[in-house]
């Protein structure tokens, strides 16, 4: 049996890692803040966001993320809001990954005639493998440094008349949200206001592992929103205790939740009367025993939904359920969508467009 989510919760290991990512994120006098401290909070996040919340230990490479300007000197935005640097570029060195923020528009026409210490710093980082990429209107500086000149690039659909009459070598691509530009898939340009979400779980998924990415997704309820948030929840931490009767029975549903009446099988090994059980467990955990075995069974459907291709059927025959009518209403009600949809959002939401 797999290991599922409560006993990674319960039985942590420290696992080898590679060491981990560096990634710049590039702040420029025309940038706004949203972009450049969204990414950086998400980014930041990886690998230690999901444990805090869920009691989960995830085997996740971790990123270094740093705002990087030619300055570290703090300044205004463009729209006001004060921007601090982590670094400049001098201190910084080379990332692994560098990621172009929106740019202010319209442009200012002196603007490109101000980038050629970022568009240096830009070009070096990609002639030494980096990975480059730009969120939103952040396309300009790499079009303006020529890197996507005969190549597909998007950026914001409000751009479009600057990159024909401006950049008219770039093949312009409005219609999508992520854009491959080549080398290798190192060259990456996003379109939309809020296309710094996209490109997040993209790196996230080619860098620190799918698994991961759609972690993220959930944490900061990324994706279709129309259905509320139940499709993003998960399994929230039990409380933290020292019944041990209790603990040995949060071990034991870890590896046999799927078995026939485990509710009854736990009440039978406590060695309790049936109602101090369920007393104790609540009181414990935060969770009535049936409650927390639906939701192992549930978060335990999640992962399978996520990974594999079983029909619905086989996926609640494993957890559990034999009635499979039963348990699309379960996972309906806990998770807010149909397993059906949830596998669609899941295995799609991560792969590069």
């Amino acid at each position: 049996m797999r290991k599922t989510p409560a006993k990674k919760a319960l039985r942590t290991q420290e696992p080898l890692l590679p060491p981990p990512l560096r990634v710049s994120i590039l702040a420029l006098p025309e940038t706004s803040a949203t972009a450049v401290y969204g990414l950086y909070e998400m980014l930041s996040s990886v690998g230690v966001l999901w444990q805090q919340v869920t009691g989960e230990a995830v085997a996740a490479r971790r990123i270094e993320a740093r705002i990087v300007a030619r300055s570290r000197k703090p300044y205004r935005s463009a729209i006001g809001t004060p921007i601090a640097p982590h670094a400049s570029f001098a201190e910084q060195g080379l990332a692994d990954v560098i990621v172009v923020t929106d740019i202010a528009l319209p442009l200012d026409p002196a603007a490109p005639s101000r980038w050629g210490t970022e568009i240096g710093w830009v070009r070096e980082h990609l002639e030494a493998g980096a990975q480059v990429c730009s969120a939103c209107t952040g396309a300009i500086l790499l079009a303006e440094a020529g890197l996507l000149d005969g190549r597909d690039a998007t950026s914001h659909w409000s751009a479009s008349a600057l990159f024909r009459d401006r950049y008219p070598a770039v093949r312009w691509r409005p219609e999508r949200i992520l854009c491959d530009g080549g080398f290798e898939g190192r060259l990456l340009t996003t379109g939309g206001a809020s296309s710094w979400e996209d490109l997040a779980l993209h790196l996230v998924a080619r860098h620190c592992g799918q698994e991961e990415a759609v972690r993220l997704a959930k944490l900061f309820v990324l994706g279709d929103r129309s259905d509320g948030q139940l499709p993003f929840a998960v399994m929230a931490r039990p409380r933290q205790h020292e019944d041990a009767v209790v603990h040995a029975s949060q071990l034991w549903l870890a590896d046999h939740y799927a078995q026939p009446n485990p509710v009854a099988q736990l009440v039978a090994r406590s060695g309790l009367p049936e109602r101090s059980f369920k007393r104790r467990f609540t009181n414990a955990t935060g969770y009535a025993p049936v409650d927390y075995v639906q939701a192992l069974r549930i978060e335990e459907a999640k992962q399978l939904l996520e990974s594999g291709g079983e029909a619905i059927e086989r996926v609640a025959s494993s957890i559990g359920y034999e009635d499979p009518a039963f348990f699309r209403r379960l996972f309906k009600r806990l998770a807010g969508i149909t397993p059906g949809q949830y596998r669609q959002r899941y295995r799609r939401r991560v792969e590069p467009r």
